[in-house]
């Protein structure tokens, strides 16, 4: 249920019965839950319209408002606030239609989008490392939200697999005469690291990688063997991240940049054709007035290089114009690091120019900041090199295994594999979208795994008290109707009723923080409820109403968690 949407209506129905129709009315939670649960605001600024007294004009909203039975109480505090609290009988209505619903109380898309989200997107022929962190779980995060609301979602996996590095590595393997030879992607990663040195150093050599790039896109059969051989072995170390990491992308789901090669010519026509893409200094360019340089010139945005190449910038042409013609998108969303923005501010101002992103359609960069260490400098190793991502999941499930067998040390060491497998990549997880993904972070390991403040394993394991409460439970009356009583029952019936508002929420900004930053909210609350409310040592309708409530709150723990792509456990 979209709990705000609801008391906005009631609250704008009584604005215009106040003759206040068509002021916003400013509806936000009450910043204590001693004045209520929401609080208006907007009369303020309608009496000042009017020139009116605003708390004579709140005080005849609030009387209003008191007639409705969604509220308990309506009272005017200060110059004009107006302080709501939610009826016990509303809240237990909608709680029981949550409890009965699979989907939690959350409605389906009326009108269903197609959403297609760009994440991960790995550069091929060496190991996935840290920077590729941020975009895997932030997109695979909004892809499971979008899914959940109704949403028909395509990811795309737009890996690396294409061009010039591709002629350096056949260049070298042929030189080295390895190219017959088996070998994995750690034997890929030394030689690319050799060609790259051969192609600064040696004119030669380079000039004989870009032939075998030419001879690549031109389809030459012994060139492509070992590309695809380069790409299978890429992908497969890919998968294995992403199976350690618990996404949903998979192999089909891979839309590189080598998919969109056949049609990087007819794009650079086609702009040509609709005097878009102009001749520049033997180069073909399109000038976006959107975009100006120190000289206020518009800025060019090149598309073909003077011999003929092409560019990243004529890859995500094609890839918009084929996201919208093929795939039917909706909505595009490019999950890149911030560093990227401008490119793709340009890229969406080239296709809206030339008719191939319609207006209908919303293009959105959803850009994220850094990862840092706690020197606040780029996350490396401690000798400077780039962090692998496979091995920094398999130390944070070590971690979260050592932490487990020092709380538990008569566990089972297969249960606590297995709880550490689940901890450790969680808190990797929670540690990242806990944050404003516009912001650089500090990666630090105490912090993530720490069972207290707004970790993913405080989380998890306020998921296993709840588990624990059925348990002892035994038979109880899972029809029970539920009744609110005490203070505290009643504000984790308003937390629980916000789901989809936070849902919501997350959908339209693009912003995995606000529903962690709900979870913990609900979490620490069901702690203070559990702590005041006894649960089990109630006694008839109470205890199984109390029941209900911590049954919800479970099930909106593990489904939140699994919004954030993050495993709950039975027993911690």
């Amino acid at each position: 249920m979209k709990l705000h949407q609801i008391i906005s209506q009631i609250a704008e129905q009584a604005f215009a019965q106040a003759g206040l129709a068509g002021n916003p009315i400013v509806l936000q939670p009450a910043k204590s839950a001693e004045f209520g649960d929401f609080q208006i605001n907007g009369v303020m600024g309608a009496a000042k319209k009017l020139k009116q007294n605003p708390r004579d004009l709140a005080v005849q909203v609030a009387d209003i408002l008191k007639q409705n039975a969604t509220f308990s109480s309506a009272e005017v505090a200060g110059a004009g606030f107006i302080n709501l609290r939610l009826s016990p009988e509303f809240l237990a209505q909608h709680l029981s239609g949550c409890l009965k619903d699979k989907h939690l109380g959350v409605e389906q898309a009326a009108q269903p989008k197609t959403v297609v989200i760009d994440y991960s997107s790995p550069n091929l022929a060496k190991e996935m490392h840290v920077g590729h962190l941020r975009s895997s779980i932030i997109g695979d995060s909004l892809a499971r939200v979008l899914g959940y609301l109704g949403n028909t979602v395509i990811r795309q996996n737009h890996v690396g697999d294409w061009g010039t590095q591709f002629g350096m590595l056949v260049a070298y393997m042929v030189e080295q005469q390895a190219h017959n030879a088996t070998f994995e992607l750690a034997d890929l990663e030394e030689f690319y690291r050799n060609a790259k040195i051969r192609f600064d150093e040696d004119e030669n050599f380079a000039n004989t990688a870009r032939e075998y790039v030419v001879k690549l896109q031109s389809g030459d059969e012994t060139v492509l063997a070992l590309w695809r051989q380069f790409v299978d072995i890429s992908l497969d170390h890919a998968e294995e991240v992403y199976r350690k990491l618990g996404l949903l992308l998979q192999r089909e789901d891979v839309a590189g940049e080598s998919k969109y090669n056949d049609d990087l010519q007819n794009v650079v026509d086609e702009l040509v054709q609709l005097g878009y893409a102009v001749d520049d200094k033997g180069a073909k360019v399109v000038f976006l007035d959107e975009f100006k340089n120190k000289d206020d010139e518009p800025a060019g945005f090149i598309v073909q290089k003077q011999d003929g190449g092409f560019l990243y910038s004529t890859t995500d042409l094609a890839c918009i114009r084929y996201r919208v013609r093929s795939l039917k998108a909706d909505r595009i969303m490019y999950v890149v690091d911030t560093r990227q923005s401008l490119h793709f501010q340009q890229a969406f101002a080239a296709t809206r120019k030339s008719g191939w992103l319609p207006e209908n359609v919303l293009a959105e960069f959803i850009g994220f900041g850094m990862m840092l260490g706690k020197d606040g400098k780029p996350f490396k190793t401690r000798s400077g090199g780039t962090v692998k991502l496979i091995e920094l999941l398999n130390e944070a499930v070590e971690r979260a295994t050592a932490l487990v067998r020092e709380k538990n040390p008569d566990l089972p060491a297969e249960t606590a594999a297995k709880i550490g497998t689940v901890v450790g990549i969680g808190a990797v997880k929670y540690a990242d979208l806990s944050k404003n993904r516009n912001s650089d972070y500090v990666f630090d390991w105490e912090n993530m795994l720490s069972f207290e403040g707004n970790t993913a394993p405080y989380l998890q394991y306020a998921y296993t008290r709840v588990q624990s409460v059925f348990k002892k439970a035994g038979e109880w009356n899972t029809q029970a109707a539920i009744t609110l009583n005490e203070p505290l029952e009643q504000q984790l019936a308003v937390e629980l009723l916000k789901f989809e508002d936070v849902l919501q929420s997350v959908a339209e900004t693009s912003f995995p923080h606000y529903l962690a930053n709900y979870l913990y909210q609900l979490a620490t609350l069901f702690s203070r409820f559990y702590e005041a409310c006894p649960i089990l040592k109630a006694e008839g309708v109470v205890r199984d109403s109390r029941l209900q409530l911590a049954k919800l709150t479970g099930e909106t723990l593990q489904q939140g968690l699994s919004l954030l792509g993050i495993e709950t456990l039975e027993m911690m």
